[in-house]
């Protein structure tokens, strides 16, 4: 069960979870090339070492959980050590979309959400940014199914 499962309260729904974009994934494929061309080279200890940190980068990205529920988002990274980032949805005050030239070509980026206060839940290499701006902005919203009745 992912963390994300585990972490929902009463009543709490997984509205949309945030996949990381392929292209991030690629540097998994960079080391692994880069590691080949080692050993191919004759070079053990040294493809040694990039495949491990082929493997590294893998178990980084693998442990990568993003989602909005109808209460909150979250952002989990870890997995002997574990960080989450969450914010309720009423306490969001604005979902920014940050990405460079190549991230519009591809279709990946960065959404920052700012809340009151301090704190911000930020988002990187996410597929499709426009969509998860969306998804966070129409989320349903337990405040507002409260004032609509």
């Amino acid at each position: 069960m992912s963390y994300l499962e585990e972490s929902l309260s009463k009543g709490e729904k997984l509205n949309t979870v945030f996949r990381l974009h392929w292209i991030i994934w690629a540097r998994i494929g960079v080391w692994g090339a880069a590691s080949a061309f080692a050993l191919f080279h004759g070079f053990r200890f040294a493809a040694g070492i990039l495949l491990f940190a082929a493997l590294g980068e893998w178990v980084k990205l693998n442990s990568i959980e993003q989602a909005v529920t109808n209460k909150r988002v979250i952002q989990k990274t870890g997995i002997v050590s574990r960080k989450t980032e969450e914010m309720k949805l009423s306490s969001i005050e604005t979902v920014e979309i940050q990405q460079s030239f190549w991230g519009r070509i591809f279709g990946y980026g960065t959404v920052k959400v700012t809340g009151r206060g301090i704190s911000d839940v930020v988002f990187k290499g996410v597929d499709d940014p426009m969509r998860v701006k969306r998804a966070i902005e129409s989320a349903d919203h337990p405040d507002d199914q409260e004032s609509e009745g």
